[in-house]
């Protein structure tokens, strides 16, 4: 199994229309069926040194590829283009119908992980608001804040969670699958963030429920991407915040 090559055997291409590589985000937007489509994902840190080969190699002429051929940069050496493949993969995605749910993460992990163990991969702003709503919570990162555990411990504490919550930027890095592969059979597991593909294929790889986002508002989101902006101020910019889950698992839409 190869998660990417997954992922894109079930994408219409499409012509891409932009690519912007911002401070923090990266934005790929497509034209697919006649309609213009816009795919997030976190950005990479770029190499600063300015003698090694570059992290975009056809820097200027990425919008002269087609959309399958960008999405297939998600398996690159570059850190940089592995965000533009995601957010490729993201772009080409929209076009399919799929069921989503009015939901952001926060409230589906506290809905889920009331009075459970969660286990959260990733730093997120609603950490201090989720430590009350759930039963205990603990929070993975690679570079750790203070009460926060390196990555390194992943193999100790992800096997005790009843909840596991991962952040989209995995794929990026190319962590998931070792993620997922140190899971309870029993844990409920969501994929979270922009960066996370809204694909029925994630289910396949153990993914119970994907807390994704859909670009609504195009030009302000670019502009926002374009000139630095965080997360926080992309979402207000023009971006609608949705879950889809398993067709087996019961979602509580009052969430």
């Amino acid at each position: 199994m190869n998660l990417y090559k997954d992922l894109m055997s079930t994408l219409p291409d499409g012509d891409i229309s932009q690519v912007l590589i911002g401070l923090r985000w990266t934005a790929v937007v497509s034209k697919v069926y006649g309609n213009l489509q816009c795919g997030l994902a976190s950005t990479l840190a770029a190499n600063h040194d300015h003698h090694s080969a570059p992290d975009v190699p056809s820097a200027g002429q990425l919008e002269i590829s087609n959309g399958i051929t960008l999405a297939a940069c998600a398996e690159s050496d570059s850190s940089v283009m592995r965000s533009v493949g995601v957010a490729a993969i993201n772009s080409l995605l929209l076009s399919q119908n799929q069921p989503l749910v009015d939901q952001n993460a926060e409230e589906v992990i506290a809905a889920y992980g009331n009075g459970k163990r969660v286990v959260l991969v990733g730093s997120f702003p609603f950490i201090p608001r989720l430590e009350s709503r759930v039963g205990n919570l603990t929070v993975l990162e690679i570079t750790p804040s203070p009460g926060e555990l390196p990555k390194n411990l992943a193999k100790d504490v992800i096997p005790t969670a009843d909840v596991l919550a991962i952040t989209g930027m995995t794929l990026i890095n190319h962590t998931l699958e070792s993620l997922l592969d140190l899971c309870s059979s029993q844990a409920l597991v969501i994929l979270l963030g922009p960066s996370a593909p809204l694909s029925p294929v994630m289910f396949d790889y153990g993914v119970d429920l994907i807390c994704g986002s859909v670009v609504t508002d195009l030009e302000q989101v670019i502009r926002a991407i374009r000139q630095g902006a965080n997360f926080r101020q992309v979402h207000r910019a023009g971006v609608r915040l949705v879950s889809m889950a398993r067709e087996t698992l019961l979602i509580d839409y009052s969430i």
